[in-house]
């Protein structure tokens, strides 16, 4: 035993030794028990924090250390978790834009390529009109020119059987010439 416990015991004994007999028997307070009682109780628990309660407050400091700094590690994630997620939205939305600026160049270099076939096809269209107007006219001319030699043929034969007499090749051209000339004014 301790000898502060030995110590108690001994002065416990002795009290109750030296305390005359002729007391009534009844409830009665020894305060001197009580001091014993109360100096055990404060050893005990300093023995015991020294023992334990000591150690485990360091395990509790540490463990709330470890808490402290596992939340804070959960709030670093979740900004940067919320970082990313914003980081994401915003290289989304950039890819959105670009595609949809990419597309737009595409549609217009359509437009413009379409446009551009367009005016080469009418452009195309004119000159072969422009062509055939001309090749028509020209054909025309010729067509007349035909007609004209094949009435005037005909004109000089007619009048070679009502005149009676034949007529020679360069009179007969350049009275078909007058008379053409007269019939175009």
């Amino acid at each position: 035993m301790t000898p502060i416990l030995a110590l108690a015991v001994g002065l416990g004994h002795l009290a109750a030794n030296a305390a005359p007999a002729a007391e009534e028997p009844g409830l009665v307070i020894n305060f001197f028990w009580i001091l014993v009682v109360a100096a055990n109780f404060l050893v005990f628990l300093l023995l015991a924090w020294y023992l334990g309660f000591r150690r485990l407050s360091g395990t509790l400091e540490t463990r709330r250390a470890r808490i402290e700094q596992g939340l804070k590690d959960a709030d670093e994630a979740r900004v940067e978790r919320e970082q990313a997620a914003a980081e994401r939205l915003a290289t989304l939305t950039a890819a959105r834009q670009e595609a949809n600026e990419v597309l737009a160049r595409a549609q217009k270099q359509a437009d413009d390529s379409r446009e551009l076939q367009i005016a080469e096809t009418r452009a195309e269209i004119e000159r072969l009109r422009e062509k055939a107007t001309a090749d028509i006219e020209s054909e025309r001319q010729r067509a007349l020119a035909d007609v004209r030699a094949q009435v005037a043929d005909l004109a000089l034969l007619a009048a070679g059987r009502v005149v009676g007499e034949t007529m020679n090749d360069q009179r007969e051209r350049r009275l078909v010439d007058q008379f053409l000339t007269e019939i175009k004014h």
